[in-house]
């Protein structure tokens, strides 16, 4: 059975409340649902429960599993990424981006150094690049379907 302290593997899929797959550590389900990367490895998920290396709810939802056992648990956003805060939104002045090394676009993610956490630009207008600083799943409910693998 898990406990803090556990180090274990699992295998998951993530979903969005409407059934839409996010993630999966299985290569055939991200083939199967047009999500496959293959700069991404898909292998098991290994960590150690309770070291804060998940999220909330992720952590939680393994507690006491027995290896090959399989569950499917809804976590609301507090329990997963937050909720999304309007304070880490932010309009920079599109000229500061002048001697960037990029083209600043819709949808992309950038690292504004290292105290940063990365960001997504949002708009890009004339005069202003927005960036928003929230987890890109922040406000969202998620349902993990989770499998215990091993534990090691």
């Amino acid at each position: 059975m898990v406990s803090k302290g556990s180090k274990i593997k699992v295998d998951y899929i993530g979903r969005f409340e409407d059934g839409g797959i996010f993630d999966t550590s299985i290569e055939a389900v991200a083939k199967e649902e047009g999500l496959y990367d293959e700069n991404r490895p898909y292998e098991p998920l290994e960590f150690v429960v309770g070291e804060g290396q998940m999220i909330q709810g992720f952590e939680e939802a393994v507690l006491d599993l027995a290896v090959g056992e399989e569950i499917t648990v809804t976590l609301p956003p507090e329990k997963a990424y937050g909720q999304r805060n309007d304070e880490l939104v932010e309009k920079i002045p599109r000229n500061l981006f002048e001697n960037a090394e990029f083209e600043p676009e819709e949808g992309m993610c950038i690292m504004l150094g290292e105290m940063y956490p990365p960001a997504i630009i949002a708009e890009v207008t004339e005069e202003e690049v927005v960036i928003d600083f929230n987890p890109e799943l922040a406000g969202e409910t998620l349902v993990f379907t989770i499998k215990l693998l091993e534990e090691l």
